[in-house]
């Protein structure tokens, strides 16, 4: 499976926002986009005419990246929310809330979602008391996850838990972090997601 193995503020850079794919070192000051707030590159801080398309395309970018998914994967999670009832974009936004990985991430038993896919794929998690090791897996309302025990000392779990008391949790999600346990409270609504998405902006894109 083809992976980014770039610099990942590289990343943050081209697309002109903090993406937050490096957990903790985001909230400090070695962040490199606090340092470098620009496009990477020779011509990085050249100024640049942007069509209707690159901003839709960058948008898309964004948030794939964001989420950590591939092209391939990113239009079938369109494709499924363009199928649902509701609106379109709102309904991407949340089959990628929805993915097990960035749950994980979300109730903070992760620094990043690229940690929380690693562990995943270790099988450090269980989904309803059943060992899981697919990031990708949709998790639905009311299912719960947890730590298995041979599981709960591992030092970046522990490091974890006390970044969440920064970043916050979501209110559609509920954290028991003495016991390492979490619950799908219900499915994410648009007013959850606080980063700034312009989803729109990928229906139109993909809608050409």
């Amino acid at each position: 499976m083809a992976r980014y193995t770039d610099a990942k503020c590289r990343i943050c850079r081209r697309e002109g926002q903090k993406l937050f794919l490096k957990g903790d070192r985001c909230f400090t000051d070695k962040c490199s986009y606090e340092r470098r707030p620009y496009v990477p590159g020779q011509h990085g801080r050249g100024r640049k005419k942007i069509s209707d398309y690159a901003i839709q395309l960058r948008e898309k970018q964004k948030v794939r990246r964001m989420y950590g998914v591939l092209e391939k994967q990113f239009r079938s999670y369109f494709e499924q929310a363009d199928m649902q009832k509701g609106v379109t974009g709102t309904n991407l936004l949340a089959l990628l809330e929805m993915r097990l990985d960035n749950v994980i991430y979300r109730m903070g038993f992760a620094n990043s979602r690229d940690q929380a896919r690693q562990l995943v794929r270790h099988g450090v998690f269980q989904l309803n008391g059943r060992r899981v090791n697919i990031p990708s897996m949709q998790v639905s309302q009311a299912d719960v996850i947890t730590v298995r025990e041979e599981s709960r000392k591992i030092p970046v779990i522990q490091e974890a838990q006390e970044v969440i008391a920064r970043r916050g949790c979501p209110d559609w999600l509920e954290v028991d972090g003495p016991n390492l346990k979490g619950t799908i409270k219900a499915r994410p609504v648009r007013e959850d997601i606080q980063f700034p998405i312009n989803e729109q902006l990928i229906v139109e894109l993909y809608s050409k």
